[in-house]
Parts: C-alpha cells; structure tokens; sequence
C-alpha cells in the first residue's frame, strides 16, 4: 500500500490499482502545486470533516467530475456537500469495504479550537494498517494502540510539542506520517521534522519527512 501526500492533511493511497482520497482541503490547492486532475483516478474520496482545510468543495467537485468518485462521510458534511449537488455515502461508525480498502470509522471528537463549535468528525483506519485520527487525539484512539502506521497531525493552533508527543507514545505506532503542517512555510515544516524525527527515533518510532507535495511512503 502507497500513501502520498499532497499538503496539509489530503493523502492518497493506493493498493491492487485502486486510489482512496483523504481530506482534500484547500491548503492542497491555493498556491496551484497541486490540481485536481492528478486525482483523476481516484475512485473513493473520503472527509473526515467539514474545516476548509480537509474539505474544498469546489476542488471536490472537479475531482468527482472526473471518475464520478464515491463520497463517504458523516452526516454533518454530507448536508453541506448536498447543497452544492453532491451524493454522498454516508458512513460514521463500524467497517466498511471498498474494494481493496478495509476501512473502519471511529466517531471522534476535534480537538478544542478558539471561540469555534467543534465539528462532527470521523477517524478512520485502512487495512487494519494505518490509523487516521484526522484533528482527534480522543481517548478512544487508544484502542488502536501499536498501529503499524499513525498519520499525525505535527502542528496546529490546538497543539503544542508536548501535546504530539504524549499521544505518540500512548498510541506506540511503528511509524509517522506527519500531516496538518501545510500553513507553514517550507523552513518551518522542515524545522518541525528536524525536531520530532530524532525524537520519536529514540523511542523506535519512524517518522517519515513527507514534506513536499507527491512525497509518499509504501508499507
């Protein structure tokens, strides 16, 4: 299975010829290092929740447009995505099987934000493989502590250093793909890698520097 990154927290993964799409938010898409036909194969498109940073609805349409991908999410972004003529699957809790992706949906929380109501968010796990907490470092993430793979959110207005390293070494992962960094300038995401990768190396985890867009990691 092939994980790449396309900025912020928008993942595409590939295995046995099928594309899964996670969270393509607009942070993939303002500066144009990436457009929407380099998904033009993609064929499931999951939105773990509605933030502008994990949901473009503009870049989500032209994509679907594509290959007609299927959307899967939750009840509160499939009432948005249905306003702009969008179907969608809805999918919030328990298995479910997509060709060649064995996901499973966890009901999370975000983490807290300033002066914002929190929105209905999903956690997902892939093939029983990779763990994406999407913006939740909830407690009942911890019933899949020692994933092979823990996609992690490395910075954002509701974390802090201390606060990435703690839930690491609760959830054990084997290995990191750092996600939520894409508001940063380059020197800066480059910086925060320089800092967790040593880090986590010391406590035998392997933190992968996928910094720039099309970087990826095969398990």
């Amino acid at each position: 299975m092939r994980i790449t990154k396309y900025i912020h927290s928008c993942l595409l993964f590939e295995l046995d010829g099928q594309q899964l799409l996670f969270d393509p938010g607009k942070f993939s898409f303002n500066e144009g290092l990436v457009k929407p036909d380099v998904f033009k194969d993609v064929s499931v498109i999951v939105i773990t929740h509605d933030h502008p940073d994990h949901l473009d609805v503009e870049a989500l349409q032209k994509i679907v447009a594509l290959r007609q991908a299927i959307i899967i999410t939750n009840r509160e972004v499939a009432t948005k995505l249905h306003a702009h003529g969008l179907t969608v699957q809805i999918h919030e809790e328990g298995p479910l099987d997509v060709g060649a992706f064995q996901l499973q949906a966890i009901p999370v929380q975000h983490e807290a934000i300033l002066d914002s109501t929190l929105p209905q968010m999903t956690a997902w796990l892939v093939n029983g493989q990779v763990l994406n907490p999407a913006d939740s470092f909830a407690q009942n993430l911890l019933q899949f502590a020692g994933v092979e793979l823990l996609v992690l959110p490395v910075t954002a207005p509701f974390l802090t250093e201390l606060v990435v390293a703690d839930f690491v070494l609760k959830m054990r992962p084997k290995q990191i793909l750092p996600v939520h960094d894409g508001y940063l300038k380059p020197f800066f995401v480059e910086q925060r890698y320089d800092t967790y990768e040593p880090y986590f190396k010391k406590h035998s985890i392997a933190f992968h520097r996928l910094a720039a867009p099309g970087d990826s990691v095969t398990l």
